[in-house]
């Protein structure tokens, strides 16, 4: 495949045609430190997609959630299910955030100096304060970067989840360069801290967690039986970790997805000492060593100011200690790092990032006079973005325009198919 050299360090590929799709790639080299070129750079990658009639459409780029996940690999214009939506009007970039995909990978690779795996150690210090470097601020400029190097003066967002704390970023620094931007599930608090923002996914948990045994008869029964157990040792995945009863609690993940809670009641149909509820188990459980910085820079993410100081452990409630069936979901635990055998390397690291003083985030002041389209899907009963935060938030921005829905969960744009972002184009343009 032919690739030409283009300006700011990067490279772009020529088109390729697959069913229904063009594509083509850009790579660029960014600086690990936005503001001191002395640290050396990093690569970060964005796919390019477009209908075959929609080359010279405005560029829509999606900001995946996570933190810690690469963007989709599209396999027609229907994958992922809003895309065919997006490409009537725009073209898609789909931006690998540093330290994920075949952007400059956080993995076990970044413990070692020479970058190998089994190579010298790096120290836990200089891991961590690497990291600092991959926030929501950090991916902004890699943006903006990116926007110059394709010659493009504005564009509009598409923000999931962590993309929509992304999203609010960059609306609080480089709003000028915007278009539009579009929200799902990702309006973050402004100006909370984040001990606020776990006691009210904790509150949502549990609400999640009676729902789903109150729908399914016999499922908190069957639960309790499985952890009773992991307590005992007794639940090995495939890999040879053995299974604690917080970690299997974190299935709670399931729950804050449509369809989530079918596949919880199809896993705990299965006697807990089979090789069935091991396997599946393995492939449902969150948080593993395909993508660390998930799980090592994830409490960071809410971190609009101020340390995070393993606030998942520190604010589990009374009622979650007393009552093991009450389920977790994007609540990281330090002792994920001790009983994951993936993630134990990370260890020490994740302990050093819980104790950093992080910067501000979002600004409200500049956030107050925006001018910039926007619309958010503000899902009612979001598992991880608690709704009335949102709101808050959306409050904020003048050109906001806040839908707020109890029709999906926090998956909604997928599950969706292109509804979602139909509407949040329509929302933001007042069409």
């Amino acid at each position: 495949m032919e690739s030409r050299r283009c300006a700011y360090g990067g490279e772009v590929t020529d088109y390729l045609s697959t069913p229904g799709l063009r594509t083509r790639d850009h790579e660029i080299e960014v600086p690990l430190v936005h503001g001191d070129d002395s640290r050396g750079t990093i690569t970060v990658y964005a796919r390019e997609i477009a209908a075959p009639d929609g080359l010279d459409r405005p560029f829509l780029v999606y900001l995946q959630g996570g933190p810690g996940h690469e963007a989709f690999r599209p396999a027609g214009p229907s994958t992922p299910p809003w895309l065919e939506r997006a490409l009537g009007e725009y073209r898609v970039l789909m931006l690998d955030q540093r330290g994920t995909g075949r952007s400059t990978p956080f993995d076990e690779r970044a413990l070692t100096t020479d970058g190998r795996p089994g190579g010298t150690p790096r120290s836990a210090a200089e891991v961590a304060e690497y990291l600092t470097h991959l926030r929501a601020d950090a991916i902004v400029e890699d943006a903006e970067l990116l926007r110059a190097h394709l010659g493009v003066e504005r564009w509009s967002l598409l923000g999931q989840s962590f993309g929509g704390f992304t999203a609010l970023r960059y609306l609080s620094t480089h709003r000028d360069h915007l278009d539009a931007a579009y929200f799902t599930g990702g309006l973050p608090p402004v100006g909370r801290g984040i001990d606020d923002v776990y006691a009210r996914t904790y509150d949502q948990l549990r609400r999640k967690s009676e729902a789903f045994y109150a729908r399914r008869p016999g499922t908190r029964d069957r639960m309790r039986q499985a952890l009773e157990a992991c307590a005992a040792g007794e639940v090995v995945l495939p890999g040879g970790d053995v299974v604690s009863p917080r970690r299997l609690r974190s299935l709670g993940m399931l729950l804050g997805g449509s369809g989530g809670h079918d596949t919880l009641a199809h896993l705990l149909e299965f006697d807990v000492t089979s090789a069935a509820f091991r396997h599946d188990l393995a492939t449902l459980l969150p948080f593993d060593g395909r993508n660390p910085l998930y799980a090592v820079v994830h409490e960071s993410s809410y971190s609009d100011g101020g340390r995070s100081a393993w606030a998942a452990d520190r604010l589990l409630p009374e009622d979650f200690v007393a009552d093991e069936t009450l389920l977790t979901g994007e609540h990281v635990s330090r002792a994920f790092f001790e009983e994951n055998s993936e993630l134990a390397p990370y260890a020490e690291v994740a302990d050093l990032v819980a104790e950093v003083e992080w910067p501000r985030l979002y600004d409200a002041d500049v956030l107050r006079s925006v001018d910039v389209p926007c619309a958010a899907a503000i899902y009612a009963d979001d598992a991880y973005v608690f709704r009335a935060y949102s709101e808050e938030t959306a409050a904020l921005i003048p050109t906001m325009r806040p839908w707020i829905t109890n029709e999906y969960e926090h998956n909604g744009l997928r599950a969706g198919g292109g509804a979602v972002l139909d509407r949040l184009i329509r929302l933001a343009h007042d069409r």
